[in-house]
């Protein structure tokens, strides 16, 4: 793994012009040499989510495809959020019930969400649920661990001051 994969992306400040464009670039190019189709409407929604760095339903989602011309009916949203999640693009938050942009496309990980409960914000980081607790239970039991999703709930940094004030 990079050395910069380890640490969790969306609290910290950072060029977002450029770390949107490197995840809709990295995303054009898997889909071009994996031969998938990145529509309009599945590159817009990619394009919301990079761009919010936090987690939206997808009837917000929905919402602001309609205000950027694109069709307003839920199957839209869907089906492109479900072809981004199918293809490691995004992720579904399963606390909230929303997605948010892989910010480790193309790699192989077991994502750990952290999630401010004041403004929705999402943080991505690498778990390692075999080396753990869960990993250890998992051997116990004889069980394989094939995937898992870590979402943990608190208060980001920029809301840490507010909720102290």
């Amino acid at each position: 793994m990079p050395a910069d994969t380890a640490r969790p992306i969306g609290f910290e400040q950072h060029d977002h012009g450029a770390c949107v464009a490197r995840g809709l670039a990295a995303a054009e190019a898997r889909c071009v040499a994996e031969g998938l189709r990145l529509t309009p409407v599945r590159r817009k929604v990619l394009e919301i989510l990079l761009q919010e760095h936090r987690a939206l339903g997808a009837y917000a989602i929905l919402d602001l495809l309609r205000d950027e011309g694109f069709g307003s009916q839920p199957p839209v949203a869907y089906r492109a959020l479900d072809f981004l999640a199918e293809n490691g693009f995004v992720h579904k938050i399963e606390r909230l019930n929303a997605f948010v942009a892989c910010t480790h496309p193309g790699e192989n990980h077991s994502p750990a969400f952290m999630i401010c409960r004041m403004c929705d914000s999402v943080a991505e980081a690498q778990s390692t649920p075999a080396k753990g607790a869960l990993g250890s239970a998992a051997r116990a039991a004889g069980f394989h661990i094939e995937k898992t999703v870590v979402e943990a709930e608190g208060i980001c940094p920029a809301c840490a001051g507010k909720a102290e004030a």
